[in-house]
């Protein structure tokens, strides 16, 4: 995983995580399902990016 990927899917993650709270401090349910998809999609991020280096190094 580059860096740089590394650092969106942390960053989007933490995007994820602030907007969940304003939703549970607001009580805006859309708010909390969307920081939810976030946190979401950076696990995905994530995974996706483990399975590519997995498969660099069977490769290599």
């Amino acid at each position: 995983m580059s860096i740089e990927d590394k650092a969106k899917a942390a960053g989007k993650n933490i995007e994820g995580k602030a907007q969940e709270a304003l939703g549970n401090i607001t009580g805006d349910p859309e708010d909390q399902a969307a920081g939810k998809a976030k946190q979401a999609e950076s696990e995905v991020r994530q995974g996706v990016e483990d399975v590519k280096d997995k498969v660099k190094e069977k490769l290599d």
